[in-house]
């Protein structure tokens, strides 16, 4: 019966999760006939392999996009079907590409203020600004015990990151971690690090944590500041998507 099998091919052009255009399929046989080697090909070349199997006798799967305007997505039956019935069967579909390019993943960012209550019990009070993108400005200023760190617009690095296990909402972001170090001015001086950690708990903003580092860049053993990381005691930490919102 095999041999009188048609196969079918369904796919369609999107953007992921990534902002790259990829080629989304679905590959299935007209009825409940298996087969090993089944050829995913774009424009005429394979790109991948799957096979029909039951319960469902199809495969999804997803593909970079190959350059252009479209592209032709096809399958081969390539052999004989398990039943023994000749193959060579085959399908395609022409898809065209969305005219709007895919954009980059949205990135966040965070906002904040408030203070925390060091060990030695010296209220540390903090504001800012802070961009998962390096290539754009931020602000961190830091007063405490008649001192004040304030940073420098660029960070040298950024790590942002989503925990399952945090819940950031309300409102919705694409993260609920940052960790951070950048540079600035210590009292009016410059030559000094920050490494922070914020963390988003979401709302009620009562179990938002941060952490903050400061040290002399030059002698990193020269630490004018260290709050481990621990709950805020006033304020609130807020992460966000930055514009455009995804």
């Amino acid at each position: 019966m095999a041999q009188n099998a048609l196969s079918s091919i369904t796919a369609s052009a999107v953007c992921n999760d990534s902002g790259s255009l990829v080629i989304n399929y679905t590959a299935s046989a007209n009825a409940a006939y298996t087969h090993s080697t089944i050829q995913i090909l774009l424009n005429g070349s394979v790109a991948t392999v799957g096979a029909f199997t039951a319960p469902s006798y199809a495969f999804s799967g997803s593909l970079p996009a190959p350059s252009g305007t479209s592209a032709i997505v096809g399958l081969l039956a390539a052999g004989a079907w398990d039943d023994g019935s000749a193959g060579g069967q085959s399908s395609g579909v022409t898809v065209t590409y969305p005219t709007e390019p895919c954009a980059p993943p949205a990135l966040g960012r965070f906002t904040g203020g408030g203070h925390q209550i060091r060990v030695d019990n010296v209220r540390v009070t903090r504001g800012l600004t802070i961009h998962c993108d390096l290539l754009l400005s931020n602000n961190l200023e830091i007063n405490w015990n008649g001192n004040q760190f304030h940073m420098t617009e660029h960070m040298l690095t950024t790590e942002c990151s989503d925990d399952p296990n945090i819940i950031q909402f309300p409102p919705d972001a694409p993260l609920d971690t940052l960790v951070g170090v950048g540079t600035g001015r210590y009292n009016g001086t410059d030559g000094y690090t920050v490494e922070f950690t914020l963390v988003d708990y979401g709302e009620p903003e009562s179990s938002d944590q941060m952490a903050i580092r400061v040290f002399e860049t030059a002698t990193p053993s020269n630490v004018v500041l260290d709050v481990p990381l621990q709950v805020l005691s006033g304020g609130n930490l807020q992460a966000h998507y930055d514009q455009p919102h995804k």
